[in-house]
């Protein structure tokens, strides 16, 4: 799964990127410690021109009578996301790239939680693949995404069987919907070499933690 990110580029350098109009009201980084139901910035598409606006990290089913009237779903299976009545509207029609630094994951020793982080090994920021919809709430309107999991790579699975689905640059006009259909394919793990991990502090365990040194690499 993918439970935690981090994003320290600029918004502005961000929409850049990917060649996206910024909102006025995007999240503040550098954030270090990006945990569920917070606010990410996403890259949505429409009729070819992208935003890179901000949703509640944490995908609300429009049945839901609260946004705690179930499950948080943060991430979006890529084998079920076709089929689960959750996702598989947004899965046709409102694919969205949500852009971070890099993310988490822990392995487990035992009963102790070792955190990593994972980037790209060539450093850009990632893509991860997401799916975003609106939920119609008592008190209006709120945006909110999940994002896309598969199978972890040789790479990953050390440390976790789960992985994002991290997009190429290339790929990313293909899942934005603006290069015909076939998105399908692109839900799979990258390649190996990607990219990399180092293990960091533990420190990030909580989700109050906050700061540059939480992605410092430390003695694996």
């Amino acid at each position: 799964m993918c439970g935690r990110i981090a994003n320290t580029v600029p918004q502005t350098a961000m929409a850049q990127l990917f060649g996206a109009v910024p909102a006025n009201d995007l999240p503040v980084v550098p954030d270090y410690n990006i945990c569920p139901t917070q606010a990410v910035a996403v890259v949505t598409s429409d009729a070819g021109l992208r935003h890179l606006r901000p949703m509640r990290w944490g995908f609300i089913p429009h049945w839901y009578r609260a946004p705690n009237d179930g499950p948080l779903l943060i991430n979006a299976r890529a084998e079920t996301i076709a089929e689960k009545p959750a996702f598989r509207a947004a899965a046709r029609a409102r694919r969205c790239i949500l852009p971070a630094s890099g993310f988490y994951e822990w392995e487990r020793d035992g009963k102790v939680k070792l955190p990593w982080f994972v980037a790209r090994a060539d450093g850009a920021p990632m893509g991860f693949a997401a799916i975003w919809q609106t939920w119609e709430g008592a008190e209006g309107p709120l945006v909110t995404c999940a994002i896309v999991t598969t199978g972890a790579n040789a790479d990953m699975a050390r440390i976790h069987h789960r992985i994002p689905v991290v997009l190429e640059p290339d790929d990313w006009a293909l899942w934005l919907g603006e290069a015909g259909h076939g998105a399908a394919r692109l839900m799979r793990a990258p390649q190996n070499g990607v990219l990399s991990f180092h293990r960091v502090g533990t420190a990030v365990n909580s989700n109050r933690a906050e700061g540059p040194e939480l992605i410092d690499p430390i003695e694996a």
